[in-house]
């Protein structure tokens, strides 16, 4: 009797517990609205109606690079233009995107989702994983749970009742959510060990050296300190712990005329020209990105590097600001 009313406490315990975080989780993805740029990468009134009153693109593309020269942006469009959103008439922060259904630009979204009816980006994305997490687990404890009178309704031993079939009914509701919710689950979890969004993974963003899908990458463990911060603590808790302000985020990669580079130890600002292409220059020291504290510059080495001689472009590796 002891072990039953046990059974049924922890029973009761866990049940309540995974529902609760569940629905904080849920409720947290859906209310949390998208962060969007701060003002500082809008264009000026001046800019703005300069902007458009000229009529080709090169003129507009000039004023968009004077704009953007103090801003925190490493990439660019396919064709090496500034990111620019003529509808919240904006530039766009890197991993920013326009949503058609929210109608506003959000930051570093991964996708819109109708099951929650609210975009997925850098202000909710960690809500969005634990819901699939705790969605995922509250399937499983409701199929463990019915799995032993499911199998006595396949071997003719539950009781001739109508609550049968809702046994029936309810093992495979939550199994059918559980094979789909993992699926995407784990889509995700490898989407944060590589630092990618949805939207990255089929249009990878586009770096001084071209498209690199894995221009974010940081590594698996500081990747996952990027979207649930430093405290493992608050990991599995639906309070927004990530780690910077979502406009700008620290780069793997960054290629750099030799003619050109002046990084100091005093971590000088880091500037770059390539072909036709003004880009904007940050100052290393107001980065704010305590991923990359500890090492502020860094050389990563592979088979390409091994045969770059001198007086050729060097792969320098430089912390960015989160």
């Amino acid at each position: 009797t002891i072990s039953s009313t046990a059974e049924k406490v922890v029973y009761l315990v866990v049940f309540h517990l995974s529902f609760v975080m569940f629905v904080w989780s849920y409720w947290k993805t859906i209310f949390t609205s998208p962060a969007s740029p701060s003002t500082e990468f809008c264009l000026s009134k001046a800019d703005k109606e300069q902007y458009e009153k000229e009529e080709r693109p090169e003129s507009q593309q000039e004023i968009l690079r004077r704009a953007a020269k103090d801003l925190p942006i490493y990439t660019t469009t396919a064709s090496r233009a500034i990111r620019y959103c003529d509808r919240c008439q904006l530039i766009k922060p890197d991993r920013c995107h326009h949503c058609s259904a929210c109608d506003i630009c959000v930051l570093k979204m991964d996708h819109h989702c109708p099951w929650v009816n609210n975009c997925v980006g850098f202000s909710n994305y960690k809500f969005f994983l634990l819901f699939l997490m705790y969605s995922l687990l509250y399937c499983l404890f409701v199929a463990a749970t019915v799995l032993q009178y499911f199998i006595k309704f396949w071997t003719n031993k539950l009781p001739d009742t109508h609550a049968k079939f809702h046994v029936l009914f309810l093992f495979f509701v939550a199994a059918m959510f559980f094979i789909s919710i993992l699926s995407l689950f784990s889509y995700h979890c490898w989407l944060v060990g590589k630092n990618r969004s949805t939207i990255e993974t089929f249009r990878a963003p586009t770096f001084r050296n071209g498209p690199d899908k894995n221009g974010f990458s940081l590594g698996c463990s500081k990747n996952l300190r990027e979207v649930f911060g430093d405290e493992k603590k608050y990991w599995l808790l639906p309070i927004f712990t990530s780690l910077g302000d979502g406009c700008n985020f620290p780069t793997r990669l960054v290629i750099m005329d030799p003619e050109q580079l002046t990084v100091s130890s005093q971590n000088e600002p880091a500037k770059s020209s390539g072909a036709n292409q003004s880009f904007p220059t940050r100052p290393l020291s107001e980065s704010q990105n305590r991923l990359l504290a500890s090492d502020s510059q860094w050389v990563e080495s592979g088979p390409e590097e091994e045969n770059v001689k001198s007086g050729a472009k060097k792969h320098i590796i430089v912390s960015l600001e989160s």
